[in-house]
């Protein structure tokens, strides 16, 4: 048996803090210990209780630093990487000047390579230790992004884009084509190691009626992957929605007229619903992706978390790459709780660290194998330093809580809080 034990600070959830007040949602020991046992989970309690239940195990000081589950970004796109923070376009401005002359490179084997590895070694430095994410229409990029994955060890979810209109010719599959290619990645790649497969039709100006059929009939074929798609992002996207498809409802009604929502379905941004949208992805169990750097980036919006949380909706964090500014799971959760502000509903720091963790797993139905600091689960784990740097070190010198203490890291912190991540109780592995 492989064990280690890891001393730090330690924080768990015992409740959904939107559930129960956040401070009764949370388990901290501020002298704690997690014992990994063959890349699980084994215990989590006081350091003095474990280290002397077990004093021949190996010991990982992390001194003063918060030990915590690793971040779940629930919507990425990691062939935008290389266009990260590009200036000044809405979002279908964005994707003919950016994304699709960017993700026409990742037919190449090589090049898809090359940025799945920089993608994944950059989510390791900011703490992300899963994310959800879209790769582009060429299978190329999916074989790229799920071996860089298997070789660091790492939990992913990630599928192939499928679109057949509204794009250049040359990121364009077709209905059976889509299906062909996206059904042979899930027979090599799904249920691998820790890897899933995500259908993935983009959105649906990008699909045709007959490729969202296709879609549908594929996620109903292998119900355990993942099925992952936009919705109501910016309103001209909802106009233009509305004059494709002028028999539905509105813009959720055409995910669901083709089988594309419930538990598994993650909705990215999900901002401008109707009445009848709120209640049907309540009454599916569709869970949805919080963007809130991408919805501020390019001008989308403000998401409204309290509505979502009323309703009960799973709601995962996403940083949004590259629409989203920042790989940073930290600033993405300061983002949330300057859009709840902005919304008249400030988050409570708890609020933040569940969105970004167990509340993202949730979305992705992982919640039981990952997203928290609890005997059993995966031992993806990060220590964040709270005083990475002197402007955080003199505010949370000056707390006299531990919200009050985490909470300047949340709002000003980097990667540069990020003092270790490890993946299945190890550190991350770059592919050879």
């Amino acid at each position: 048996m492989n064990q280690r034990l890891i001393t730090g600070q330690t924080l768990a959830f015992s409740a959904s803090p939107f559930a129960v007040p956040p401070e009764e949602a949370v388990r901290h020991h501020r002298h704690g210990a997690v014992l990994v046992e063959d890349g699980r989970i084994a215990k989590v309690g006081p350091a003095e209780a474990l280290l002397a239940a077990h004093p021949q195990v190996p010991r990982e000081d992390m001194g003063e630093a918060l030990l915590m589950a690793g971040f779940v970004d629930a919507h990425a796109h990691y062939p935008q990487t290389g266009i990260i923070a590009s200036w000044g376009k809405r979002l279908i401005d964005w994707l003919n000047g950016y994304t699709f002359p960017e993700e026409m490179r990742f037919a190449d084997p090589a090049y898809a390579g090359e940025i799945a590895g920089l993608y994944l070694d950059l989510n390791a430095a900011n703490g992300i230790t899963t994310a959800c994410c879209y790769c582009s229409s060429a299978p190329e990029s999916v074989d790229a992004l799920m071996a860089a994955a298997e070789a660091r060890g790492l939990r992913l979810a990630a599928g192939k884009v499928m679109m057949d209109r509204n794009a250049p010719e040359g990121l364009c599959d077709t209905p059976a084509r889509g299906y062909e290619e996206s059904a042979a990645l899930i027979a090599r790649w799904h249920g691998r190691g820790r890897l899933t497969y995500v259908v993935s039709p983009r959105f649906a100006p990008t699909s045709s009626p007959e490729q969202l059929e296709a879609a549908g009939a594929l996620w109903a074929a292998n119900p355990s992957c993942l099925m992952q798609t936009h919705l109501s992002e910016q309103h001209e996207e909802i106009a233009w929605v509305a004059g494709l498809f002028p028999e539905a409802p509105d813009y959720f009604g055409v995910y669901q007229r083709f089988g594309l929502t419930g538990p598994g379905a993650v909705m990215g941004h999900a901002i401008h619903l109707t009445a009848r949208e709120r209640a049907a992805i309540t009454e599916t169990g569709t869970g949805i992706a919080h963007c809130p750097t991408s919805n501020t980036f390019i001008g989308s919006g403000l998401f409204d978390m309290a509505a979502a949380q009323r309703l009960g909706v799973p709601v995962g964090l996403a940083t949004d790459v590259g629409g989203g500014s920042s790989f940073s799971m930290l600033r993405t959760m300061a983002a949330a709780y300057e859009i709840g502000q902005l919304s008249g509903t400030a988050l409570h720091p708890a609020q933040l660290l569940w969105l970004a963790t167990q509340g993202a797993a949730d979305t992705l139905r992982m919640g039981e194998a990952i997203g928290n600091l609890a005997p059993g689960r995966e031992a993806d784990i990060i220590a964040l330093d709270l005083a990475s740097t002197p402007v955080i070190a003199q505010r949370a010198g000056r707390a006299e809580s531990l919200w009050e203490q985490i909470f300047p890291t949340i709002m000003l912190g980097d990667d540069r809080a990020i003092r270790a991540v490890r993946t299945a109780g190890n550190q991350p592995r770059a592919a050879a």
